[in-house]
């Protein structure tokens, strides 16, 4: 039995690096296909969909590496895919300050882990693109908590511009903000945006 349980690990970790190769290898494909692009708006949705396919490698890379197989600690993942996601926007770290507040407790599973860190990757991307224009300075904060109940809590808040009056996002024809409501329903989540002093995105979903 424990043969056949170190089969089974070895085997699966096999699959993850896999995965996380072949993404990698369609990542560097659009990156090469990228250099063909004249038109700037082609070329944004190039690099976003190439960063979003990095973060999706960087889930199987992370549980690749860890000791549960099954399982990702969120809390380190997050910590890398945030600072990725400043390298590829260019931030300037002394304009644009980060903060994160994680607990080292919370695990997802696959299912959950890709779900939550594509939602991640577009509120961040939000925050770097339109929350400090013209060299404003600011921060970008985030949280992740588990209660006893198994819920989680995510928010990702700024303390840039804010949005507009009115806003609601799922009347926005934007990938981005699509992306974001599909991926809610698909870890039947629910997400409360409060964008009158910078902008403050709360997701809370429950572990099954």
């Amino acid at each position: 039995m424990q043969a056949s349980l170190l089969e089974k690990e070895v085997l699966l970790k096999e699959i993850y690096h896999r995965v996380k190769n072949n993404l990698q290898v369609i990542s560097s494909l659009l990156s090469l296909q990228s250099a063909y692009i004249k038109d700037q708006d082609d070329l944004v949705i190039f690099k976003q969909s190439q960063q979003r396919i990095a973060s999706m490698a960087l889930v199987h890379e992370k549980l690749y590496q860890s000791q549960d197989l099954a399982k990702l600690n969120f809390g380190e993942y997050i910590q890398d895919l945030v600072t990725s996601l400043f390298t590829a926007y260019e931030v300037n770290e002394d304009a644009i300050a980060l903060s994160i507040n994680i607990d080292n407790q919370v695990f997802l599973g696959l299912d959950t882990a890709i779900p939550c860190s594509l939602i991640i990757h577009e509120l961040v991307s939000n925050s770097l693109k339109y929350a400090f224009p013209a060299g404003r300075n600011g921060t970008i904060y985030i949280e992740i908590s588990q209660s006893q109940e198994n819920e989680v809590t995510l928010v990702v808040s700024d303390d840039g511009i804010g949005l507009p009056a009115n806003f609601n996002f799922k009347n926005i024809a934007s990938l981005g903000w699509q992306l974001v409501d599909a991926l809610i329903n698909q870890i039947s989540g629910n997400i409360n945006i409060q964008g009158d002093m910078g902008v403050e995105c709360r997701l809370r979903f429950t572990l099954i």
